[in-house]
């Protein structure tokens, strides 16, 4: 006698989901799905403002990947038993869902770790074969180190040259200057759509059909947008764009690569081993059609269980909402930082995302945070992997706070309150 499995990925009614006529949202009722947001740390109630950084995991998340190794454990791709079976059709199934979630082509999305390895695909197996001495890379200021250093090692073995788009003072793009960098020995532009540090949303659309028109090639760092907004990659027309799962409520070590499927066909493998193979002979390997070219080895499977069940988490709680949400959050923070005698917000672009970074005069940024925690409140400090960026405000650091739509306003003042009490403490 056989029993029926239950899915890989339990069925949840979201409270998240719009309630009234006037499409409102429940906050507090998408608040406890998050176990986290529950816990006291130092004796306090935990006020985590480090969502830039990374997200927090709603309970259908956590109970998928739980899911998953309680009852489906195996590998993908390569056993014909049942549980290989349910496992690889898991895996698949987050592929198809991210399609939809961002309006491509499954066979044109690449499962991988995160933006990071994404990056470095592009970069070693696009850009390395192609790239030569006289050739520009163009890389706006703002980006994350993540969108710099791999263009630089490229640089480095190809003789190609690394460009830096400048920003105004208000952290957004110097758009004319961007335009005027466009010439002809430009090859590629690697552009961030969300400012980790700014919250500034760049226009990529407008900037991926100027570089079109110029044959630069675009790679969009999403990692910032993914989880915050809708985001329609078929309508930005760009080449590539890379994003993370672990910021957009999904567990660690997922993420993906979008990329035209011309440019996937062309493009040689960036690992070898097993999966990414057709046939292996010790005359002639005979390499897997893209995307499984670029998934050498096990993947993270438990992960993107994980990942399709954020999707179908933010899918249903809907971005729009979202978006609405953290641009309310950052409304009342904004004025709120902004009624403080001597704090500096760096970033302060129309419609920027909901990431403020700060600092305090005469208090440095590690001390802030390290007293902020002890009341409760998690916010970075640092260089937000954005050296470039900081050393053009001339600063050695800054705090950043970064609210998501569990959030509260009641948080925001308690986090007010308490850098109020740092503050003086700090004299």
């Amino acid at each position: 006698m056989s029993t029926a499995l239950p899915p890989v990925t339990p069925p949840f009614d979201a409270p998240s989901a719009p309630a009234g006529r006037d499409g409102s949202v429940d906050w507090d009722a998408v608040r406890a799905d998050f176990p986290l947001l529950l816990r006291e740390v130092h004796g306090k109630p935990l006020i985590y403002f480090d969502n830039a950084n990374t997200g927090q995991k709603p309970a259908p998340v956590i109970e998928a990947v739980d899911g998953f190794y309680r009852r489906q454990n195996a590998n993908v791709s390569r056993a014909v038993h049942q549980l290989g079976t349910e496992a690889t059709d898991a895996y698949e199934g987050t592929r198809g869902k991210l399609a939809r979630f961002l309006n491509v082509r499954s066979d044109e999305l690449v499962l991988c770790s995160g933006t990071t390895f994404a990056l470095n695909l592009v970069a070693y197996s696009w850009a390395l074969p192609r790239l030569k001495a006289g050739d520009t890379i163009l890389v706006s200021r703002m980006e994350h180190h993540a969108n710099i250093v791999p263009w630089q090692l490229i640089a480095e073995r190809t003789g190609a040259t690394v460009r830096v788009a400048e920003i105004l003072e208000d952290g957004t793009l110097d758009l004319d200057a961007l335009r005027r960098a466009m010439t002809s020995d430009v090859k590629l532009l690697a552009l961030t759509h969300v400012s980790n540090v700014l919250g500034t949303v760049n226009p990529v659309r407008e900037i991926c059909r100027e570089a079109r028109k110029r044959g630069i090639v675009t790679v969009i760092d999403g990692s910032q947008a993914v989880p915050h907004r809708r985001v329609d990659i078929a309508a930005i027309g760009c080449d590539f764009y890379a994003f993370t799962g672990h910021k957009m409520c999904g567990p660690t070590g997922t993420g993906a690569l979008w990329a035209r499927r011309e440019h996937l066909q062309a493009m040689p493998p960036f690992l070898g081993g097993g999966e990414m193979i057709k046939e292996v002979s010790f005359e002639k390997t005979v390499y897997n059609d893209p995307p499984h070219r670029f998934e050498a080895g096990t993947p993270n499977i438990a992960g993107f269980v994980g990942l399709g069940a954020a999707v179908d988490y933010l899918d249903r709680l809907g971005l729009d909402h979202v978006e609405r949400r953290e641009a309310e959050l950052l409304a009342h923070l904004t004025e709120a930082l902004q009624q403080i005698d001597g704090l500096r917000i760096f970033g302060t672009a129309p419609d920027k995302a909901a990431v403020v970074s700060f600092l305090i005069e005469g208090a440095h940024a590690h001390d802030l945070a390290t007293l902020l925690d002890l009341e409760g409140v998690a916010i970075r400090s640092g260089q937000h992997c954005a050296h470039p960026l900081l050393q053009f405000y001339g600063v050695a650091a800054t705090c950043r706070a970064s609210p998501a739509f569990y959030n509260t306003h009641a948080e925001i003042d308690a986090f007010v309150a308490a850098l109020r009490r740092v503050r003086t403490l700090l004299g």
